[in-house]
């Protein structure tokens, strides 16, 4: 099994669970200005190792969440 395909199982069943709730998903402010912080440290002076890695991983979940919207919207449509 690929990666990207774990991602969508894993996505598909976060949106199985409410498709409602799955849609109104946001990351909380405290993540959200943390991530933004990441994003312009990386473009202007560059990441450490723990640095990357975090961002590596919040990417993953943004990925994931993303997913989980889609399936959850896609979801909505045909159920009614």
């Amino acid at each position: 099994m690929e990666v990207l395909e774990s991602y969508n199982i894993v996505a598909d069943y976060i949106a199985s669970m409410s498709p409602e709730k799955t849609i109104k998903l946001n990351a909380p402010a405290a993540m959200q200005k943390r991530l933004e912080k990441l994003i312009a440290k990386e473009k202007n002076k560059g990441l450490n190792k723990e640095e990357k890695n975090e961002l590596d991983h919040y990417i993953v979940l943004e990925r994931i969440i993303r997913l989980a919207k889609a399936n959850a919207f896609l979801r909505l449509k045909h159920s009614a």
